[in-house]
């Protein structure tokens, strides 16, 4: 795809320290040279993730995920790598001149604009429904729910009046084309009646992104109607499993935490009364990918507050939402609103201060999921009280960590007065049933069949040959990265090791890239990611980069182990040419000989 050069893609990139932008998202702590935190891309307790400011690059040693700071905006923030680059140069203060695009892109990026455009100049269209004659039933709605002059410009509220094509006449008028009325969403077409507005004689929330962009719209019938609310469909700027209504704000919020509602008026109310870290899902069930962007606002505390409707849906949704967030590694609370229906009502009656009250009393969501669970069963009778302490084990059972599950023990046992040592060994009793006792560590599971050889069969000595290929390849990372961190060492590795060397075009491309920048004294691998267009090919080198380098207690062992590394990988370089040669060609044949001769003289390295 066309990109911007590859000059000006580094300077973005060099007045972007990936420590700096990347605290924004992980809270980071320094060991040593390396900043570590908790891993955004995947579930993880311990920290995993590392930045590394003399390469410039994050890599997870868990999923493996990593790249450049541009790849870190790409995988976290859903952007393209055009975005990545914009977003960094913004941040940066720079200006982007054009770039060359294909046609396609050309017409991508032209429909996105021009989506954007139409949304913006509908809710300007809405306000002004709303502010105008027809809008007076609406306006005394809003009065009605207590909502300000200030709320109401705030969010941009509106009204979509009675008549069905009002709005795409208006739109038409400043030039938007029915295909681009049709894929906005705004509109819907009828074989008979042509295009029609998609929201009429309703009050219109927009609903925007975090960069404050209309990218869609919901809105509520005015009177009598079905269905009460209604948002736009999935767009190209639209997709509401990860967009959540008043993120915009949320997000400078200097409120620890989030509150998740379960409306858009939910989240007005609460702003209104100061609560400004207040955001809803749109129409969908809660998903990870809500819970991913929750969990980079969240702040350091990690608390989402579940603040849904005190009815039984509300709190089914609160059950729903519980283990997404928990398995993003949020700590999630349940606030009861009861004796109200929601935190709109609550505050209408009660105010900010009683709101904030029921949110420092908010409920642990696990005693929450467990006192959810009481409700199903009878405890006056023996038989159902057992099957519910049964089934409070095996939820119990569920927690990794055993200082975790202990406390939990030792709450539900005082709360419900059974004894800790019969709830903790119905526990264990549940756990067998799951097989929970018997899972593997994750350094079990990572181990191949080669390191267990029961048998010399086909399929064994093949998972021993991939092993070894895996070796080698741990070896050649490890040589990469020791020439990164450690300059000095690649006029030693060099003498014997040349980019060719490497096995596969990757490793090889990527050898040569490093090999040119050690020529010149200029080590930077971050740039020898933006060589290679896909993001798969991006996050293997960040891998190459990121071996993880021996211990060594002397001078002498690091010289041995540079020394051993360096030796299996030229030995399996001639092995591998060996195969490979044409026997006709004296120059291979020619060069494989002394490759063979430089083997005895590793033996000789020393260190500088």
């Amino acid at each position: 795809m066309a990109r911007y050069s590859e000059d000006l893609i580094e300077e973005v990139r060099s007045r972007n320290d990936i420590v700096d932008v990347i605290s924004g998202y992980v809270q980071l702590k320094k060991r040593g040279s390396v900043y570590f935190g908790l891993c955004p891309f995947h579930n993880e307790k311990t920290g995993s993730f590392s930045v590394t400011p003399s390469r410039q690059m994050y890599y997870c040693y868990g999923c493996h995920a990593g790249g450049s700071v541009f790849n870190f905006l790409m995988q976290y923030e859903n952007m393209t790598f055009p975005e990545a680059v914009e977003t960094l140069a913004e941040r940066a203060g720079m200006q982007l001149p054009k770039r060359e695009l294909t046609s396609e892109q050309r017409r991508e990026e032209d429909l996105r604009s021009r989506l954007l455009a139409a949304n913006k100049e509908a809710a300007v269209y809405y306000v002004r429904g709303l502010t105008g004659p027809h809008g007076e039933h609406a306006r005394a709605y809003l009065q009605n729910r207590q909502l300000t002059g200030q709320t109401i410009r705030r969010f941009g509220l509106g009204f979509a009046d009675r008549y069905g094509n009002g709005l795409y006449r208006a739109l038409k008028e400043k030039g938007f084309t029915d295909e681009e009325l049709r894929k906005s969403g705004l509109t819907l077409f009828d074989e008979e009646k042509g295009f029609r507005d998609r929201f009429w004689s309703r009050v219109m929330f927009p609903i925007m992104d975090e960069r404050n962009r209309v990218i869609a719209f919901g809105g509520r019938v005015m009177g009598e109607g079905e269905p009460k609310y209604l948002n736009s469909p999935e767009t190209d700027l639209f997709h509401k499993s990860r967009t959540l209504y008043g993120l915009n704000y949320a997000r400078t919020s200097r409120r620890e935490g989030l509150l998740l509602c379960e409306g858009y008026m939910d989240v007005i109310a609460l702003h209104q009364a100061g609560f400004d870290n207040a955001v809803a899902a749109l129409g969908t069930a809660f998903t990870p990918e809500h819970a991913g962007k929750l969990k980079r606002y969240a702040g350091k505390s990690g608390v989402v507050y579940l603040t849904f409707d005190s009815d039984g849906a509300g709190k089914n949704a609160a059950l729903r939402a519980i283990p997404i967030l928990r398995e993003a590694s949020l700590t999630a609370k349940v606030v009861n609103m009861s004796p109200y229906k929601d935190p709109d009502e609550f505050i209408k009656a009660l105010g900010a201060d009683a709101y904030k009250e029921r949110l420092e009393q908010a409920e642990n969501s696990f005693l929450f999921e467990i006192r959810m669970l009481e409700a199903e069963f009878n405890l006056t009778d023996p038989e159902s009280k057992t099957a519910f302490f049964r089934q409070t084990a095996g939820r119990l059972a569920q927690f990794r960590e055993a200082l975790e599950r202990e406390n939990y023990i030792q709450a539900i046992a005082t709360h419900y007065m059974i004894r800790a040592d019969q709830l903790r060994e119905m526990v264990k009793t549940e756990a067998g049933k799951e097989g929970l006792t018997r899972r593997r560590t994750p350094q079990a599971s990572s181990q191949s069949a080669a390191d267990f050889p029961l048998s010399s069969s086909p399929g064994r000595a093949a998972g021993r040959k991939a092993a070894a290929d895996d070796g080698i390849q741990k070896s050649e990372r490890l040589l990469l990265t020791w020439m990164t961190d450690d300059p000095a060492l690649y006029p030693v590795i060099s003498q014997y090791i040349s980019p060719e060397d490497f096995e596969g075009e990757l490793y090889q491309a990527t050898a040569r890239a490093l090999y040119a920048q050690l020529e010149t004294g200029k080590v930077n691998p971050a740039s020898i990611l933006n060589r290679f267009p896909d993001e798969e090919s991006q996050q293997e080198i960040a891998g190459i980069f990121h071996a993880r380098i021996p211990p060594a207690d002397s001078e002498r062992d690091r010289e041995k182990a540079v020394r051993e590394t360096v030796l299996r990988v030229k030995r399996a370089s001639v092995e591998r040419r060996s195969r490979e040669i044409n026997a006709a060609n004296m120059e291979e044949v020619q060069k494989l000989i002394e490759d063979r001769k430089a083997l005895s003289k590793i033996e000789g390295i020393r260190l500088p």
